[in-house]
């Protein structure tokens, strides 16, 4: 009992109040730090929600996505706060913290060789949500290899190509990322008639058909804006290669570009335009004669 006694004699009290009262206002500010960051997360997060759906990503998807992203930075910041108010109070209580912070260099250095394709990951994977550069439900080309996005997560895409087969990219491995459904989509046409025909003629009848799909009760609404004719591409080996492209809805292009080309194909047949396709004459030697005609003199030959 004399040793406790003894003990809280000998303590300077005038140096263990301040100390307490200088932890409080650690204490304090960190509290008024996490309040005012979590005031400037939340508006963040309504800023790009209003954000997403004004460029027509819907509630839910939107909401979902921007929540994780703000979730994670929430985290990471509450995690960093604490961290440094819980060394500047070891400090304050004459604990020597070099030691500490030597400690958690080597360790953070270790993990950081063993982990950084991970953090690479994860980093990239951040943006790629962030930015909305891909969502699921899209259709995007991911180093060359296109196909559904069924998964974004902070260290994997998921594609599933037209095949079934399933493509997982690590985030940082990504180099080129092509998202085809975008706001709209687009299906670039390229008709090939023959030589013969008037282009003004086939181009008026191109259009006609694209009216008649705007006015469509199922394709109209499928489609954002009328049929653009670009006009005569090139000239092929055998055919006047016309251009133009239709804009649909994001992922709809191939539902109505397949149906566009159906139509325009039975279109040309009813005007009598021909669609030319490649074909060619079989010669044997200079001497001969074309196989046809030597085929048609032997069967004269046989009747």
């Amino acid at each position: 009992m004399q040793q406790i006694i003894n003990y809280f004699t000998q303590l300077n009290w005038e140096d263990l109040i301040l100390t307490g009262l200088r932890i409080l206002v650690i204490l304090v500010i960190v509290w008024i730090a996490l309040a005012i960051l979590k005031g400037l997360l939340n508006r963040m997060q309504k800023t790009l929600i209003h954000r997403a759906q004004a460029e027509g990503e819907g509630s839910i998807e939107s909401t979902k996505r921007v929540e994780t992203l703000t979730r994670l930075l929430r985290q990471a910041i509450v995690i960093v706060v604490w961290v440094v108010a819980a060394l500047i109070i070891l400090r304050e209580l004459g604990i020597d913290i070099a030691p500490i912070l030597a400690s958690a260099g080597i360790v953070g250095l270790a993990v950081g060789f063993g982990a950084q394709n991970l953090v690479r990951d994860v980093i990239s994977g951040f943006f790629i949500i962030l930015e909305n550069q891909a969502r699921v439900g899209d259709v995007a080309i991911i180093n060359g290899t296109g196909g559904l996005v069924e998964k974004v997560n902070f260290r994997t895409i998921v594609l599933r190509d037209l095949s079934g087969i399933v493509h997982v990219f690590p985030n940082g491995t990504i180099s080129t990322l092509s998202n085809m459904t975008r706001e709209w989509s687009a299906f670039v046409l390229d008709i090939g008639v023959a030589y013969k025909e008037d282009t003004d003629k086939v181009i008026e009848l191109m259009k006609k058909v694209g009216s008649e799909m705007r006015s469509d009760e199922y394709f109209g609404p499928l489609m954002v804006e009328d049929l653009e004719i670009f006009g005569v591409d090139k000239f092929a080996d055998s055919a006047v290669m016309i251009k133009g492209r239709l804009k649909t809805k994001p992922i709809k292009q191939w539902e109505v570009g397949r149906e566009y080309l159906r139509r325009i194909k039975k279109a040309f047949d009813e005007a009598g335009i021909e669609i030319p396709f490649p074909h060619r004459s079989i010669y044997f030697g200079e001497a001969s004669k074309p196989f046809l005609a030597k085929m048609m003199d032997a069967s004269k030959q046989s009747g």
